[in-house]
């Protein structure tokens, strides 16, 4: 903004009393600064200072306007340094959107970590399954599980996710393991209405061919514990994250099947606004979050689901 320049040019020749002494103290030609001055004047429609051929003096107007020029700068200068120290400390309030059975399990655990590592940063923590708009809906990031596209946000990879085809042992005991995807058409099956392809499960085997099967059952649900709880109550058969399912499948609550086949990749990603300065709060979150889930994440080792 034009003005600020122009203040700080005013200020700085009533407090040298010159021109030339402005000029030098600002790194400005004279004749820059005096363009600078009359700007402003012309802008406000007054004049601020008396020029003569010896000295320079302020006007009635001048005076009482340098007063109020000062103290614009000097909150200026204040906002400045504050915002210098919120983007190189981590502090102030984070505002996260992550999704419900992610955030439950994986995300609010962290936090104490987290808060232990940046005392200064508050979390304010959103949970849904649904795609905000970060920037309409003032979020400083979010995290997705999907296969993202192309979009105008940043997005930092920060653990793989695998799903796996599971049911109750009752259920695959009453209906039987399918040994090829293309079999779980016959099946019921527990669908996440939350995935574009919802109903089109996709899978890939290990000669690199694609299969996709169309599947239907008795429940669809826009969150994975609701289908998890169902699939552990014989229900059907969901395809799910590990990351919900793993110690339902390690308690015997859950088995898995049709291990042999891979379906699409998912990852969990951190996602924020193009920005030309990330503040610090966002990167040492998605920092801190990058190295406790890893690209072996907690929740798949040492186990064979």
């Amino acid at each position: 903004m034009e003005t600020f320049p122009a203040l700080a040019v005013f200020v700085r020749i009533a407090e040298t009393g010159s021109l030339s002494a402005a000029a030098r103290a600002l790194g400005m030609s004279k004749s820059a600064v005096s363009k600078k001055l009359a700007g402003l004047e012309e802008r406000l429609g007054a004049q601020l200072i008396n020029r003569t051929t010896r000295r320079l003096s302020l006007t009635e107007v001048g005076a009482a306007f340098l007063d109020r020029a000062q103290r614009i700068l000097a909150e200026l200068e204040e906002a400045e340094q504050a915002v210098t120290q919120l983007s190189s400390e981590p502090r102030g309030v984070l505002r996260i959107n992550v999704p419900m059975s992610f955030g439950i399990l994986h995300v609010a655990p962290a936090l104490a970590g987290f808060r232990a590592a940046y005392p200064e940063v508050e979390v304010g923590m959103d949970l849904n399954d649904r795609v905000v708009d970060l920037v309409e809906e003032g979020y400083d990031l979010a995290l997705r599980i999907a296969d993202l596209p192309d979009s105008s946000l940043v997005a930092r990879k920060l653990a793989p996710v695998r799903r796996v085809v599971a049911a109750s042992p009752d259920y695959w005991a009453r209906r039987g393991k399918p040994q090829r995807p293309e079999e779980l058409a016959r099946h019921d099956c527990l669908i996440y209405t939350y995935l574009p392809s919802s109903h089109e499960w996709q899978f890939r085997g290990a000669d690199g061919r694609a299969v996709r099967v169309r599947v239907a059952g008795p429940l669809e649900a826009n969150n994975g514990d609701a289908l998890r709880a169902a699939a552990q109550a014989g229900l059907g058969v969901t395809l799910i994250p590990t990351f919900i399912v793993g110690e339902a499948v390690r308690a015997g609550q859950l088995e898995t099947a049709l291990e042999a086949f891979e379906d699409d990749p998912l990852a969990v990603y951190a996602v924020y606004p193009h920005r030309r300065h990330l503040s610090a709060k966002v990167r040492a979150f998605v920092d801190f979050l990058a190295e406790r889930f890893g690209p072996e994440p907690y929740w798949d080792r040492d186990c064979s689901l």
